[in-house]
């Protein structure tokens, strides 16, 4: 059809032009140039293509601006700046009859022109991410987007502000905000279907596309297939479709998001902050000839100290990936604790030379017949300071309460064929497996279990055998 036209157009053309010849006097009266008056024509070139003439160029672009103005009207986008994408273009010519095709003209003009918006297309990373009807909706997404992660109070304070005051304890601080592409805007010609709004363009930037692929749970399908055909971990499947989990159960017919999110770019937002910290205090160990080995004692206490820290933090879409210390100032220096150790060694042999197992005192019921049964050791009571000591150097083989009626009892092995049992304790300070040294602290005299009074009750054995302590002093 298109080409049937110009042909027309084109000989309605050839048809005037032979009327201009015939005008200077070819094949034709001859016609002075004073008596005819002469008239401007236009030729009329869409994209170098000769379409037609007109006899007034205005009438085109008149017809040209309705076209653009109605086309506005009707998709109700009064912020597009519409135009058109070919080139027209005019040539005059100076001839004594003018005839014209100006309705070939406009009929070519109405069907074949294309209409296009003058749209702002933002590059990021040397990508077009899409196109917007200007440039300041092409900014507006930018700024859009870096609004999802800090405030526009604090993007117009970067922007207007070049100050640099000291944070105070307990403060933090945005200092930067920037993406991790650069982006641009370009001038072009799109199709008004190409025009993107602002939310879409942050929704762009945001997920690098603007649709989330399904997939529809099909019978035999488990979330690592479904995974795996879709190029994704089972991590990813999860994080794509919240409230998901390795355990969920998914029926034939659900809808699953598998699209792997890559956005175009990604803001960096630097912030400083200022903490106090505690400085904790280190432990010294000082060790003792003169304190037995698993003695201790605090020789100082020890203090935590205090910092102030200044941190650079970074923070790509939201997530924290770098933190580093900036300056760090102590405020209050820590006391380090000092334990001292003791270092010397009790013997866990016995010497066989037995010492007395009570500060003082005497016996106050000798082993033998005693009350229609056998007493096994002596009792020793009449004491003024209550401590029970051991008789020999020694291991501690039980310690703790007897059933049998002996109550708090302390058993020890000599080591060198002898073994001691010391009865009705009040208290027991040492414990099972304890090496100890002849003449030191285990106990306190008492009247545990089966006892008429307050007394020691002590025995002693000799490779297994009971034999008098009485003997042994």
């Amino acid at each position: 059809m298109r080409e049937s036209k110009i042909q027309n157009i084109k000989k309605t053309v050839r048809n005037t032009m032979l009327a201009g010849l015939i005008g200077f006097g070819i094949a034709a009266p001859t016609v002075s140039a004073d008596e005819t008056a002469l008239s401007e024509i236009y030729h009329v070139y869409v994209d170098g293509e000769h379409i037609g003439i007109v006899d007034d160029q205005q009438q085109i672009a008149n017809f040209v601006e309705r076209k653009l103005e109605n086309l506005k009207e009707e998709t109700q986008h009064s912020e597009y700046t519409y135009t058109i994408d070919e080139n027209i273009t005019y040539v005059p010519e100076t001839v004594f009859t003018a005839q014209t095709t100006e309705t070939e003209v406009i009929d070519y003009l109405e069907e074949e022109l294309t209409v296009k918006v003058e749209a702002s297309a933002l590059i990021v990373g040397g990508e077009t991410v899409g196109y917007f009807a200007n440039e300041k909706e092409a900014e507006q997404v930018i700024q859009a987007y870096k609004e999802k992660f800090v405030s526009a109070e604090v993007l117009d304070r970067l922007e207007n502000s070049s100050e640099s005051e000291a944070i105070s304890v307990g403060e933090s601080r945005i200092t930067d905000v920037s993406l991790t592409a650069d982006f641009s805007t370009k001038d072009e010609k799109v199709a008004a279907a190409e025009v993107l709004t602002v939310q879409e363009g942050l929704t762009l930037l945001e997920k690098g596309t603007l649709e989330n692929k399904k997939y529809t749970v099909a019978e035999g399908d488990v979330l690592g297939s479904i995974a795996s055909k879709h190029d994704l971990t089972l991590d990813q499947l999860m994080e794509l479709n919240p409230g998901l989990t390795e355990d969920s159960l998914i029926q034939i017919g659900d809808e699953l998001n598998v699209t792997v999110l890559k956005p175009f770019v990604e803001v960096i937002v630097t912030e400083e902050q200022k903490t106090e910290e505690t400085i904790e205090f280190e432990t010294e160990i000082e060790e003792s000839e003169s304190m037995y080995k698993g003695d201790e004692e605090v020789k100082q206490e020890g203090s935590d100290g205090e910092k102030e820290v200044q941190y650079q933090i970074q923070k790509i879409n939201g997530k924290t990936v770098n933190k580093e210390v900036v300056k760090e100032t102590v405020t209050k220096e820590a006391v380090n604790e000092v334990i001292v150790k003791g270092t010397k060694v009790v013997p866990s042999r016995g010497s066989g030379d037995f010492h007395w197992p009570a500060v003082g005192g005497y016996i106050s019921s000798h082993m033998g017949e005693r009350w229609g049964s056998h007493h096994k050791g002596i009792d020793i009571a009449g004491v003024g300071d209550r401590s029970i000591l051991a008789a020999d150097n020694g291991t501690v083989v039980s310690a703790g309460w007897d059933n049998g009626g002996y109550g708090n009892k302390i058993v020890i092995d000599h080591n060198n064929g002898y073994r001691t049992v010391y009865a009705h304790l009040s208290s027991i300070s040492v414990s099972a497996g304890q090496t100890v040294e002849k003449g030191s602290t285990i106990g306190v005299m008492g009247t545990t279990g089966n006892s008429t009074g307050i007394h020691l009750h002590f025995e002693v054995y000799q490779n297994g055998s009971l034999i008098n302590p009485a003997g042994l002093f």
